[in-house]
């Protein structure tokens, strides 16, 4: 009985081992994977096209060499970002500068008193008034009216200020998008000019 007992000691590891669920195999490391390399030409709107069956690393390798002798060649960085345009805020505050820094007339109703006060004489003594106090009463008119055309000639003024101004900033947009395209056009033909020689078809 006890031989019998040690014997069924021995055998149950053995036993148990062997029921035991197998561990899992170790994963093989993951493969590398790599993208595929972005072509200058794409990052410029342009497309390459092997005419003598060259590689897709071949291709790469010229387009990367054709994108540094452009850069090279015009001076020109296709991938710095384009000129900075003024913010809305900062147009407005432009156009507010220059309307406040306008000529404005001054004087208006000094002359426009004069002048009533003359007209005013001139009525008063045509309808037998007294001419004094027809030329007090033209001279308060006068004023009057003087001062009502100095501040439209004033509001006119600012106006077309804040005009001239808002016209000139479209100017120096315009005219630095047009630069900055003019430099992009000139890349994109040095590009061009060193990709065909290497054998490929540029659209």
């Amino acid at each position: 009985m006890r031989h019998l007992v040690l014997i069924m000691a021995s055998f149950l590891p053995t036993q148990l081992l062997a029921q035991s669920p197998q561990s899992p195999p170790t994963a093989a490391p993951a493969a590398q994977q790599t993208g595929a390399a972005s072509s200058p030409a794409k990052s410029i709107g342009m497309f390459a096209y092997p005419k003598n069956e060259q590689s897709a690393d071949q291709q790469l390798k010229d387009e990367n060499e054709c994108f540094a002798s452009a850069k090279q060649q015009s001076g020109i960085d296709p991938q710095a970002p384009p000129p900075a345009t003024k913010t809305e805020e900062q147009k407005k505050a432009e156009q507010q500068a220059a309307a406040d820094n306008a000529k404005q007339a001054k004087g208006g109703r000094v002359k426009g008193a004069a002048g009533g006060a003359a007209g005013g004489a001139a009525v008063g003594a045509i309808a037998d008034d007294d001419a004094g106090t027809g030329a007090a009463a033209g001279a308060t008119a006068g004023a009057v009216v003087g001062g009502a055309k100095q501040r439209r000639a004033n509001k006119a003024a600012k106006q077309q200020a804040a005009q001239a101004t808002a016209q000139q900033q479209q100017q120096q947009e315009a005219q630095a998008k047009a630069t900055y395209q003019q430099g992009i056009d000139t890349f994109k033909r040095a590009f061009s000019a060193c990709m065909d020689a290497r054998g490929y078809s540029i659209k």
